[in-house]
C-alpha cells in the first residue's frame, strides 16, 4: 500500500467519526431530552478527544511527507489533510476536549438565558467560551503572520483575512445604507394578517424542499429553534421552524437549508468520506443557501407559483394576486432578528456582528460591555432600540458555541451568490419560464455542475471564480439588490 493509500484509508475513518460527532450535535438540537445536556457535553468532549488524537497521529506527518499525489483530486486531499494536521498539532488535546465540553454545555445555558432574556445568567459561561477560543486562536496564529481573528476565520473561510473582509464590507455598506433609507421612505406593501396552521406550513415546506431538489431518501426535515443543516454525503439533514403569523419564516428557512443540503448532496459521490467530500467553506455554503432562498425563491416568477400553492393550502389568505404576493414576500420592514431580515437589511445585521466579534477577540471590547455595545450599534444602524436581549445580543447561537469567525461568511456568501446568480441568468436566459412553474431544475443543475460537485477540490474563491467566470466582488450583489428593490418600491 502506498503512503497516499494508507493515508486515505486512515482519513476515511476520521471523516466517518467526524460525521458521528456531527450527528450528536444534530440530535442535541432536535431530539435530545433536555435533562441529557450535561451527559451530552461529556460525550462531545470524548468524541473530540478521539478525533484530535487521530488528527495529530504522528503517522499523518510521515504519510504526508512521503505521499505522492496522482492528479488534482489527490493534491486537494493532501492539501486539506495537511492544513488540518498543521492546525490540529498547534492545539493541545486538553484544550480541544475542553472547548467541546464547554461549548456543548454553553448551548443549553444560552438557550435558557435567551428564553428568560437574562444576559447576566449567561455571561459567566460565555466568559469561559471566549477565554478558551482566544487560547485556541492564539495557538493557531503562533508562528504565522495571522492575527488571532484571522486564525479563527480560517476554520470557516480558508484563504481569507479579516482585513480583506473589512474592505469588502466597507464597500458594501454605503450602497446598502442608501438603498435601505430609500426603501423605508417609500410605501410598504401589505403584510400577511392571519394565522396559518403548523401542519399546513410543514406540508408546503416539504413541497418546497422537493421543488429545490432535496433528496429525502438521504435526508430528513425536523423542527429546531434555529434552523440548520447537518451532515454530508448520503446523510444530510435539515431543520426548519414555524410561526403561526409568518409562514414565510418556515418556507424560506426550509429553502435556505435545502441550499446547504443540496450542496452536500451534490458533491461528487466518489469524494464521500474524504477531506474534499463536503462543502469547501461556509462562505461558499452560504452562497448556495442564499441563491436558493433569495435570487430563485423570492423571484417574481417563483413567488407566482408559490402564491398558487399557498391558496391551495390555506384558501383566501388576504393577498389578492401574485404580484401583491411577490411584494409581500419581499417586504422590507424594521426587525431585530438576523435570520428573519429582508435582503436589503440582512447584511447590516452581519456587519454589526463582524465588528463586535473582532473587538471581543482582540480585547478592545470587554465581555461585560458587549450588550451595551450591541444595543448602541443596533440603534445607530437601524434607527430603533433593542427591546430585549433575545432580540439583541442573545439571539444567535454562534458565539455561545464558540463559532467566532463564522458570521462574516454569511455576507461573503451573499457576495458569492450575487456573482453566481449573474452567471446562472446568462447560462439560462429563460429561467423565469421554469420558475413560474415551480421548476428550479435547470438552475440547480447548473449550480451542481459548476460548483457543488467539486466539494473541496478547489479553494473557496477559486471555485466561485471558476463557476461565475470572474473574481468575486460585491458589485453583482449590489446591482441585483438595487434593481430588484427599485422596481418593487418604484424608486
Amino acid at each position: 500500500m502506498s503512503a497516499y493509500d494508507a493515508l486515505m484509508e486512515y482519513q476515511r475513518e476520521t471523516e466517518a467519526l467526524s460525521q458521528v460527532a456531527g450527528r450528536l450535535g444534530w440530535d442535541q438540537e432536535t431530539m435530545m431530552p433536555r435533562g441529557a445536556a450535561d451527559q451530552r457535553s461529556e460525550e462531545m468532549a470524548a468524541m473530540e478527544g478521539v478525533l484530535h488524537a487521530r488528527r495529530t497521529d504522528p503517522r499523518l506527518g510521515e504519510w504526508l511527507d512521503t505521499a505522492k499525489p496522482d492528479g488534482p483530486v489527490a493534491e486537494a486531499n493532501l492539501r486539506e489533510i495537511r492544513r488540518s494536521y498543521d492546525r490540529s498539532m498547534k492545539v493541545p488535546a486538553r484544550l480541544a476536549s475542553e472547548i467541546a465540553r464547554v461549548t456543548s454545555r454553553s448551548q443549553g445555558i444560552w438557550a435558557e438565558a435567551r428564553a428568560a432574556d437574562d444576559v447576566a445568567a449567561f455571561l459567566p459561561t460565555f466568559a469561559e467560551v471566549l477565554s478558551l477560543k482566544r487560547e485556541e486562536g492564539a495557538a493557531l496564529a503562533a508562528g504565522t503572520d495571522q492575527t488571532v481573528y484571522d486564525a479563527m476565520l480560517a476554520d470557516y473561510e480558508p484563504g481569507t483575512t479579516g482585513a480583506e473582509l473589512a474592505a469588502m464590507f466597507g464597500a458594501l455598506r454605503p450602497r446598502l445604507v442608501a438603498l435601505r433609507a430609500a426603501v423605508l421612505a417609500a410605501k410598504a406593501p401589505a403584510a400577511l394578517e392571519r394565522t396559518f396552521d403548523e401542519a399546513g406550513q410543514l406540508a408546503l415546506s416539504t413541497d418546497l424542499a422537493l421543488a429545490f431538489g432535496y433528496d429525502l431518501s438521504m435526508g430528513r426535515i425536523d423542527k429546531a429553534v434555529h434552523p440548520f443543516s447537518s451532515g454530508s454525503g448520503a446523510d444530510v439533514r435539515i431543520t426548519t421552524r414555524t410561526n403561526a403569523t409568518d409562514p414565510f419564516n418556515c418556507f424560506y428557512s426550509t429553502i435556505h437549508e435545502v441550499g446547504h443540503a443540496a450542496y452536500e448532496q451534490g458533491v461528487d459521490a466518489s469524494y464521500r468520506l474524504t477531506p474534499i467530500g463536503q462543502g469547501v467553506s461556509m462562505g461558499v455554503h452560504e452562497s448556495q443557501s442564499r441563491i436558493y432562498e433569495n435570487q430563485l425563491g423570492r423571484s417574481r416568477a417563483f413567488t407566482g407559483w408559490l402564491y398558487g400553492k399557498m391558496r391551495d393550502a390555506f384558501g383566501d389568505f388576504g393577498i389578492p394576486d401574485a404580484e401583491a404576493f411577490y411584494k409581500s414576500v419581499n417586504r422590507v420592514a424594521d426587525g431585530y432578528i438576523r435570520t428573519e431580515a429582508d435582503e436589503v437589511q440582512y447584511n447590516l445585521h452581519v456587519l454589526l456582528r463582524f465588528d463586535l466579534e473582532q473587538a471581543l477577540i482582540s480585547g478592545d471590547l470587554a465581555l461585560s460591555d458587549l450588550e451595551a455595545a450591541w444595543n448602541d450599534r443596533f440603534l445607530s444602524d437601524f434607527g430603533f432600540a433593542v427591546d430585549k436581549a433575545s432580540n439583541g445580543v442573545l439571539q444567535d447561537v454562534h458565539w455561545p458555541v464558540g463559532l467566532f469567525g463564522y458570521f462574516p461568511t454569511y455576507t461573503l456568501g451573499n457576495v458569492y451568490a450575487g456573482c453566481l446568480h449573474e452567471a446562472v441568468r446568462k447560462a439560462v436566459p429563460d429561467l423565469d419560464d421554469d420558475l413560474s412553474r415551480g421548476d428550479t431544475s435547470r438552475a440547480t443543475a447548473w449550480l451542481r455542475e459548476n460548483l457543488q460537485r467539486h466539494g473541496g477540490l478547489y479553494m473557496p474563491r477559486d471555485v466561485v471564480a471558476r463557476a461565475s467566470g470572474t473574481e468575486p466582488t460585491e458589485g453583482p450583489l449590489l446591482d441585483y439588490l438595487e434593481a430588484k428593490f427599485s422596481d418593487l418600491y418604484s424608486l
